[in-house]
């Protein structure tokens, strides 16, 4: 990412917010800004992968499926 891009403030609803409280909690963080850093980059990934005919997903070994990520 370009280091030179300004910080920007987000306004999220409650919605939003529950999840990111909720994500925080699951992953044993109080880093607010990490947790949508992550989220951030998993869309950006998908994204892409869609845009070149790839597909991203989840891969469950046990039943053998591939669940692809929504975008």
């Amino acid at each position: 990412m370009d280091p030179t891009v300004a910080s920007v403030t987000v306004e999220m609803n409650g919605t939003a917010a529950e999840l990111l409280v909720k994500l925080m909690a699951e992953l044993g963080t109080q880093d607010s800004m990490g947790v949508l850093s992550r989220a951030l980059g998993m869309l950006d990934q998908a994204v892409a992968a869609r845009r070149s005919g790839r597909r991203l997903g989840v891969y469950d070994p046990e039943t053998q499926r591939f669940m692809d990520l929504v975008v």
